[in-house]
């Protein structure tokens, strides 16, 4: 009689030596392992179909063969179990190819990034089938806290994506475990890499495996969510990034963002609570076994370490189904998710004498434009109505009344004074912002105000970074039932020093009633434009075939752009960066530069490069191609 013994591999000490699976060659075991032979000869070929139950990880694979009293054994070696999306018994079966072919396959992305009114992109390699990386994901699955404390009950639940999928998000961030990037919002970036400069996740997880599982300095949510969508990815578990603009951070619960500005428009630093810009996470594609029928499919994961889940930085899976319908009672995290497209903005003035007035409840601000990557072409796909029903309709009132969490109709008095600020949603860098600031009258008598305008440079977590500019204007008269223009420019000499990557210019307009002290405010986001990077291809990509690539950047700027940095990449085309510097590149200038590369692999690829320099940073260009095997 000849065997198949399996043994899972534990990598800890333990009590056990792992759990064995003794198989007779065709035919089923009890677990629904099966080893065939598929041919005999000179070499024998088998064939082993696992268990869809099986636990994901390292195997032993050695053949029995028993004749009487004696057993051989010969050691054929080892392979790696993932979970399998092709297979309809298993957790994370996908049924559609194409979406196989986007969700686990692909190695390229973009990353949705700016605000809801001018959505950008950044490239994104996933790379998930680079050298050392799927060793680099089951290490890191054994470092997880729950593996540290107790192997064998980790282990166990292997064959769990929900677990796993818990497991990656929280060993993605290092805030409570030996967990792979630190997150950093703000300068300075000393002895790290600023997170707009990474273009990919090979690197990032190769520097935490080369460095003993130290972490990695530094990343921000896009950083996050694209090395948890690679370790994923590298898993078998079908997985996808998600950026949702306007993005709710509710500390408390209460579904209420509060937005504080002083009389003179400056946004304070006040409550923990805050409107990110965009937000950047991860949907993971399995059953939900664990919940009552009808939360199958996409979950949401955050590996951005914000709130604690169970004790631990983590967040998900979530279920779309249940964000969308309330379903806050449901594992994992769905309250926190829901308020972060869900949640009302509520904005205040504080006044110097200790007054504090709320101006303001925009109820359909948050949750905007939610967006990933189209399935098989370079696109952007909005997804929002998977998250959430129309804003107003009766079944987003309905859901929100049902979940119990807050009253949507907040009555709000009639204003006579109103005040607008007016100017584009995007410029290009190095360009004056053109702002009228219309103020109304919306009742019969004369009203005298004053206007305060103010200019701040944002993080795009939506904490104020630099003032750039204030501007104060005494009792101006608006007529009854008219309007009144005031016309002022933002220089680029004003936030030219300031400007920094994924910055934005938050203009301000408080006008306030000289007799009723009544207030009115407006704000606008303005997204700051780089230059682009241009890249054409000399030739057509062919696998080992050598090529060129030329690229060109033009400085739109005023001014001159010193220590200039090119870092160029493309997983499959180059091996590692390549990096070419340009001491100084004058206004106006433009810079071409060629390079070489052979592509090592078949498929869709893409080129990418960055551009860094002292007053310009983080600029991205790339370029889609596919290679051929010809």
């Amino acid at each position: 009689m000849t065997y198949m013994n399996i043994t899972y591999f534990w990598p800890k000490p333990s009590t056990t030596s792992g759990t064995k699976i003794l198989l007779e060659l065709n035919s089923f075991s009890a677990n629904l392992w099966r080893a065939v032979v598929l041919h005999t000869g000179t070499r024998m070929v088998l064939g082993i179909c696992p268990s869809p139950n099986a636990k994901i990880g390292q195997y032993n694979l050695s053949l029995l063969r028993m004749n009487g009293d004696q057993v051989m054994i010969y050691k054929i070696g080892e392979f790696i179990l993932l979970f399998n999306p092709w297979c309809k018994e298993d957790a994370v079966f996908l049924d559609s190819e194409q979406q196989r072919e986007e969700y686990v396959m692909n190695e390229e992305g973009t990353i949705f990034t700016g605000t809801s009114q001018c959505i950008q992109q950044r490239p994104w390699s996933f790379g998930q089938f680079e050298e050392d990386i799927i060793d680099i994901c089951l290490k890191l699955l054994d470092n997880n806290s729950k593996c540290l404390k107790c192997p064998e009950r980790d282990y166990i639940r292997r064959n769990d994506p929900i677990y796993i999928s818990r497991m990656v998000t929280a060993m993605v961030n290092c805030c409570d475990d030996r967990g792979i990037l630190e997150g950093r919002w703000h300068e300075p970036y000393y002895g790290g890499v600023c997170p707009w400069n990474w273009n990919g996740s090979v690197a990032i997880l190769h520097e935490w495996n080369n460095r003993g599982c130290q972490r990695v300095q530094y990343g921000q949510c896009w950083v996050f969510a694209a090395v948890a969508c690679t370790v994923l990815r590298c898993l078998g578990i079908p997985t996808r990034v998600v950026t949702n603009f306007n993005s709710a951070h509710d500390t408390n619960g209460n579904l209420t963002i509060d937005k504080v500005y002083d009389e003179y428009g400056n946004e304070l630093r006040g409550p923990k609570d805050s409107i990110w810009n965009f937000h950047v996470w991860i949907e993971s594609w399995m059953a939900r076994n664990d919940l009552v029928a009808g939360y199958d499919g996409w979950q949401v994961l955050d590996p951005t370490p914000q709130e604690k889940s169970e004790g631990i930085y983590c967040c998900g899976p979530a279920p779309v189904k249940a964000i969308k319908e309330g379903a806050v009672d449901m594992k994992y995290d769905i309250p926190f998710v829901f308020a972060e497209v869900n949640a009302d903005q509520v904005t205040w003035i504080q006044f110097r004498d200790g007054r504090k007035e709320k101006v303001h409840v925009e109820t359909q601000h948050v949750g905007k434009n939610i967006s990933t990557k189209m399935c098989g072409r370079p696109d952007r796909e909005d997804i929002t109505d998977s998250y959430k029903y129309s804003e107003g309709s009766s079944q987003e009132r309905a859901i929100v009344s049902e979940a119990n969490l807050r009253n949507r109709h907040i009555a709000q008095p009639t204003k006579k004074l109103l005040v607008n600020v007016k100017a584009e949603e995007s410029i290009n860098n190095g360009c004056d912002i053109q702002v009228i600031i219309t103020i109304s009258n919306c009742s019969a008598a004369t009203i005298h105000c004053n206007l305060n305008f103010n200019a701040q440079i944002m993080n795009y977590n939506g904490k104020p970074q630099h003032q750039i500019t204030r501007k104060h204007f005494d009792n101006i008269a608006v007529r009854g039932n008219a309007v009144e223009n005031v016309v002022l420019q933002v220089l680029y000499s004003d936030y030219a020093d300031y400007l920094d990557n994924h910055h934005l210019i938050r203009l301000t307009a408080l006008a306030t009633d000289l007799v009723t002290h009544a207030s009115a405010l407006d704000v606008k986001d303005i997204s700051v434009i780089n230059p682009d990077i241009h890249i054409k291809l000399l030739g057509n990509p062919v696998l080992n075939r050598p090529m060129k690539a030329e690229i060109n950047f033009t400085n739109t700027l005023r001014v001159p752009l010193l220590q200039c940095v090119f870092t160029i990449e493309g997983p499959g085309l180059i091996n590692g960066m390549h990096q070419t510097k340009v001491q100084e590149i004058g206004p106006q200038q433009t810079v071409r530069l060629e390079i070489e590369f052979t592509p090592m692999k078949t498929g869709p690829r893409k080129l990418l490069v960055d551009f860094d320099s002292v007053k310009l940073k983080d600029v991205k260009g790339f370029k889609n191609m596919t290679v051929q095997n010809y």
